[in-house]
């Protein structure tokens, strides 16, 4: 690796599993601290064991306004700053119209959009002019699709706050970007399987993709990972899809 995230203290929502602890990884590769938030406890100690490193785990439901100012109170005592923010915790429940309920439509706003917007908002404070907030959005934002149409709609909500975030922030040169994965082959995903074996219900998702194979977590963290360098100094507000083209079909 190059480093280069050398010396940047990073923050990382929904950290402990897929996408956000490959993205953990690949930052500490290059060369930065990163603190990690998630709601399970057993979660985030087997990703404090896997990573190693300048690593910092602190449980939190983004949902929960207490939880975030103690996440930012101890970003605060151990880091003193953020450089940069990887706002990527949410949830997909399968869902047709017909069964939604309430609680499906509550439960996905409460983390999907309000988590969002307070994970953002509660770490202004902290965020280091010139700094870099990247959002997990979905190809789903743009595309939609039947089973998930509440969650489509959350991860278009996002990806429009990155569009007035970027603007907001400009004075402060914080660039805010999104990021959209398709069909990455997390956690996540693999709980969408239902009665089905894993790895037949990733088979079959695959074939529905351009070059006939699925996005793997690091691919993602990749992505994230140049956002939030310099090397993206010249780039803010944009959706970067990393979905092997799933959504130009």
């Amino acid at each position: 690796m190059s480093e280069v995230l050398a010396g940047k203290a990073a923050v990382i929502t929904g950290g402990s599993t897929g996408i956000g602890l490959a993205t953990a990884r690949r930052f500490l590769a290059e060369g930065a601290s990163v603190v990690i938030a998630g709601r399970r406890q057993t979660e985030l100690d087997k990703a404090v064991a896997e990573l190693g490193g300048d690593v910092l785990a602190v449980q939190a439901d983004v949902s929960d306004a207490d939880d975030l100012d103690h996440l930012y109170a101890r970003v605060r005592e151990t880091r003193g700053r953020i450089d940069i923010l990887f706002a990527n915790a949410s949830i997909l429940q399968g869902h047709s119209l017909g069964g939604i309920t309430e609680d499906l439509v509550d439960r996905h706003l409460d983390i999907n959009v309000k988590g969002l917007v307070l994970t953002v908002e509660k770490a202004l404070p902290l965020i280091t002019d010139g700094g870099a907030v990247i959002v997990t959005s979905s190809v789903d934002g743009v595309k939609g699709g039947p089973g998930r149409s509440v969650y489509a709609a959350t991860k278009a909500a996002g990806r429009n706050l990155v569009r007035s975030w970027m603007q907001e922030l400009s004075d402060r040169r914080i660039r805010v970007n999104a990021v959209s994965p398709g069909r990455t082959e997390t956690p996540g995903l693999a709980a969408l399987a239902g009665d089905l074996d894993v790895e037949e219900f990733f088979g079959h998702l695959a074939t529905g993709m351009p070059g006939g194979r699925n996005i793997q977590p690091d691919e993602v963290a990749a992505a994230v990972t140049f956002l939030a360098s310099d090397d993206a100094s010249g780039i803010n507000g944009i959706d970067l899809p990393v979905d092997g083209g799933f959504a130009q079909i």
